[in-house]
């Protein structure tokens, strides 16, 4: 084997030689990479794993976020942004009024529009897919990117229909794809400390596996740096990769680190800038069957998240235009960034910067 940067231990060569060989390797072995591989080692893996699979290409989009409300029936400890009915800092747009936010980008060449918010205790199926049907009169070409496992799992029994028979009505609605929040950690003991009474990870599960079976693709994340451990990461990280060997649904996987500002949870603090880029290299690493590792940059920071593009990140997500608050309210400083600004920030990494549309085709 040639000089690997950061190999010594037998064991982690071991793993080094099958992830260059583009062997899978082991939960057991994933874990050995978080709590003993060296930083430089893990990025040399997971810069081989990208290359292998998206050459010296990072993708980016013009897209919106509609945040429907943050309202919501549960309660994590980890959220910073729920607040409820009557609150200040609270809002419900009604249909009217998130049409309205379509409107603003009538004369942009936006691709995509990402709906997601808190699980409004009054609306159901219907209520979200009339306002799909109406997005689509109004952009047809628009990829409608909407609502969590958690939403879904809701606003579906809600409307009294079983999980498939509620996908499939929205997919009629003109749902295009789903997006991944909601995973959090699926160890269901960490579960119960930090979102007590939220959807379960089998019900996450399920809900994206039938959402592939039925021809609608979807992302996966997985919430980071707060009490779970390295094997509750790899456990997270192991039953994606599993249900992807199921049905090759999942188009990206986005680490979210939690942020520790106006929420119950934050007395855990944060992870560093070491452990986030620890993070991308291993997720990239591991899941060897899923295309794409997005650096979420409102989440992650311009900086880190360009930093993670030498870790096994390829994708910066998009310009956002300043349309969502679920990470400002935790703390994140930015959230628009202009095609120039997201180009500029993938060359100065040495990357190739391509357009592209919800499901990774290039733009031109």
């Amino acid at each position: 084997m040639k000089e690997i940067p950061g190999l010594s231990d037998s064991a982690i060569r071991k793993i080094a030689g099958k992830v260059i060989n583009d062997e899978r390797i082991s939960p057991e072995e994933g874990v050995l990479l978080f709590s003993g591989a060296e930083l430089s080692l893990l990025g040399f893996l997971a810069d081989t794993v990208r290359k292998r699979k998206n050459g010296n290409v990072v993708y980016y989009i013009r897209n919106f976020h509609i945040e429907p409300t943050n309202r919501c029936i549960y309660n994590c400890r980890f959220c910073s942004y729920r607040r409820p009915a009557g609150h200040p800092e609270s809002w419900d747009y009604d249909q009217d009024e998130m049409l309205d936010i379509v409107r603003r980008f009538d004369k942009e060449a936006v691709a995509e529009v990402h709906i997601v918010g808190g699980v409004h205790p009054d609306h159901d199926l219907h209520f979200y897919g009339t306002l799909i049907q109406k997005i689509k009169k109004l952009r047809p070409g628009l990829h409608v990117k909407a609502f969590s496992a958690i939403e879904l799992d809701f606003m579906i029994r809600k409307a009294g229909l079983s999980i498939a028979e509620g996908l499939k009505k929205l997919k009629e609605y003109g749902l295009n794809s789903i997006p991944g929040g909601g995973a959090e950690i699926f160890d269901e003991e960490i579960r119960k400390e930090i979102s007590p009474d939220k959807t379960s990870s089998e019900m996450w599960l399920n809900i994206h596996e039938t959402a592939h079976k039925l021809g609608i693709p979807s992302n996966a994340t997985m919430l980071y740096g707060h009490i779970e451990t390295y094997t509750n990461r790899i456990n997270h990280l192991n039953r994606l990769r599993e249900l992807q060997d199921r049905t090759g649904g999942f188009n990206a996987f986005i680490p979210l680190k939690y942020r520790k500002v106006n929420n119950q949870l934050s007395q855990a603090g944060e992870v560093s800038l070491i452990e986030d880029l620890r993070n991308y290299a291993v997720s990239r690493i591991f899941l060897d069957n899923i295309p794409h590792i997005k650096a979420y940059w409102p989440m992650a920071g311009k900086t880190t998240a360009q930093l993670s593009l030498l870790f096994g990140a390829d994708d910066l997500d998009g310009t956002i235009s300043d349309t969502t608050r679920i990470y400002s309210m935790a703390g994140s400083e930015d959230t628009a960034m202009t095609t120039g600004e997201l180009r500029k920030l993938i060359s100065d990494a040495g990357f190739t910067p391509v357009e592209r549309d919800s499901l990774y085709n290039p733009v031109k």
